[in-house]
């Protein structure tokens, strides 16, 4: 059995897209069942209860762990099958048995962590063992780990119970969810539209309250571009923050890292999330529990600067721009000075060498795999450019790409001098058809590559800075966007406080819940 990337990392033709689609739509992918009935506590209570209020409920015994697991049962099996977020469902007997047993620590006094009991649906890029974890590749479509993934492994110890995976791309790679192994999610707001990727089954999952919290990763934009589509928060950190394998000899720019549907559980989850890994030595020594503190700062005077589209360099979709400016407004009403700024280093040679970086990084991943026939026909496109890029990239090319980009860190490092945030728009479009593969042109301009109308998202990949998603409001279609907040490197928590204010300001995602929810 071959050995699938154990990272995150960020289609067939059109045509097999539409029947991908049409496959998720139809509920072919998750068995029915008959909703139970309910003696006491209503479930939808329960899963519209915040993740750290549920976890303070749980370690209080006001609320068992197997309530908590039928709930979000229940609600899976009302919904999910509209959407397609969640894949590799678990038998429910053997989820309420594990719920079982954490309701028996839980009354011996032993809380495994703030996620003791949660029931959590893990991104299929990351293993789990025990559970089929395909990468979204045909080629892996029944592979079963022997291990976690390092990321997954800090879940496990806090008290997660893993209900199976969320959807993503093959490989991780484009925004947009859609594989041959699952077919495509649907975005929570409008079911004929991407829930964006590649975290994209994770956000949906969130939105329409299938789980309590998730977990993700990001190269150029897998947990911001998802989050602002589907109106909830992803935390992309710095390299290193959070554990990751695949780390060993480089520096990459592929990272996990939380998504939820408030800042306060968004920190509760990087809270298990970061710290240490002897398997990940260049991960951060950290103490996660940091980001427990209380999040309320005064954000009076702090100076944001509106990147938009990086001086005319990225072209986007009309509504975009403006929707996020009106945006800005609650950045002031908390008292933030904004103006327009960008960094002083042309940022065209920095897309060049993020396409060189992601050959170097991903690219040669799936090398292995090009090289044999067999599963080389198995690769949707996509996957075959990266590998052609790296087997054509040469280590003169590489390092050149890597020397832009220090160059790209300093010129930002010295926008912060002047500032305390950045702060721009989580995508370039709106979400589009999901029948799509990717937008080929955006007001006009052609896109050359599968990732280049996520451009100026990638420019942000490119800093190391974290950047946190939140959301921005929706179009005049009722689509919903994003924003990135993005503080100097290793500031997360500068990040989580200017989000937590901007949030009490907004209220967004309680605001505006999808209609799947009213409807279930």
């Amino acid at each position: 059995m071959d050995t699938p990337p154990d990272a995150a990392r960020v289609g067939p033709d059109r045509r097999s897209v539409l029947e991908l689609a049409a496959a998720s739509a139809a509920g072919t992918l998750l068995a029915s069942a008959a909703p139970r009935a309910w003696a006491g506590r209503q479930g939808s209570d329960i899963v519209l209860t915040e993740a750290h209020a549920l976890s303070k409920a749980i370690a209080t015994r006001k609320i068992s762990c197997v309530e908590v697991m039928d709930a979000y049962l229940d609600q899976i099996e009302r919904v999910n099958p509209k959407v397609n977020a969640i894949v590799a469902l678990q038998d429910r007997p053997a989820l309420i048995a594990q719920a079982r047993e954490r309701d028996a620590q839980v009354a011996r006094g032993e809380i495994m962590g703030p996620l003791h009991g949660f029931p959590h649906a893990v991104k299929d890029l990351f293993w789990v063992k025990g559970i089929r974890s395909t990468s979204g590749s045909p080629i892996f479509k029944d592979f079963i780990p022997d291990k976690d993934s390092p990321p997954v492994a800090r879940l496990r110890n806090a008290g997660a119970i893993f209900i199976g995976k969320t959807n993503a791309p093959e490989f991780g790679l484009g925004s947009h969810t859609y594989n041959p192994v699952y077919g495509a999610t649907l975005n929570a707001y409008d079911q004929t539209k991407s829930a964006g990727g590649s975290s994209g089954g994770a956000a949906v999952s969130l939105a329409l309250r299938l789980v309590p919290v998730a977990d993700g990763g990001d190269f150029g934009g897998s947990l911001r571009n998802p989050a602002g589509w589907n109106n909830v928060f992803g935390f992309r950190p710095s390299f290193g923050v959070v554990a990751n394998a695949g780390d060993v000899w480089q520096a990459g720019m592929g990272v996990a890292g939380p998504m939820a549907r408030s800042v306060t559980d968004l920190a509760l989850l990087l809270s298990v999330q970061a710290g240490y890994d002897a398997h990940a030595p260049l991960s951060w020594g950290s103490d996660g529990r940091q980001f427990l503190a209380p999040l309320s700062a005064n954000m009076k005077g702090k100076r944001i600067a509106w990147l938009g589209d990086f001086g005319g360099f990225a072209p986007y979709e009309p509504g975009v721009l403006e929707l996020c400016r009106t945006a800005l407004k609650s950045f002031e009403a908390i008292g933030c000075v904004v103006e327009d700024a960008v960094p002083d280093m042309a940022p065209a040679p920095v897309w060049e060498a993020f396409i060189r970086l992601r050959w170097q990084q991903d690219g040669m991943g799936l090398v292995a795999y090009y090289n044999d026939p067999a599963k080389r026909a198995l690769l949707k496109p996509e996957a075959i450019w990266e590998a052609e890029g790296a087997l054509k990239l040469s280590a003169v090319d590489a390092a050149a790409a890597s020397a832009v980009r220090t160059a790209w860190f300093r010129s930002v490092s010295r926008l912060f001098e002047r500032y305390d945030y950045l702060v721009a728009p989580t995508a370039q479009v709106f979400p589009f058809d999901v029948h799509e593969t990717w937008p080929h042109e955006i007001a006009g301009h052609p896109m050359s590559t599968y990732s280049e109308w996520m451009k100026a998202v990638c420019l942000i990949s490119m800093t190391d800075c974290p950047s946190l998603a939140a959301p921005a409001g929706f179009g005049s279609q009722g689509l919903p966007i994003g924003l990135q907040i993005i503080a100097p490197v290793r500031r997360e928590l500068d990040c989580l406080q200017l989000a937590y204010a901007y949030e009490q300001a907004t209220r967004w995602t309680s605001k505006r819940p999808p209609a799947l929810l009213a409807q279930a």
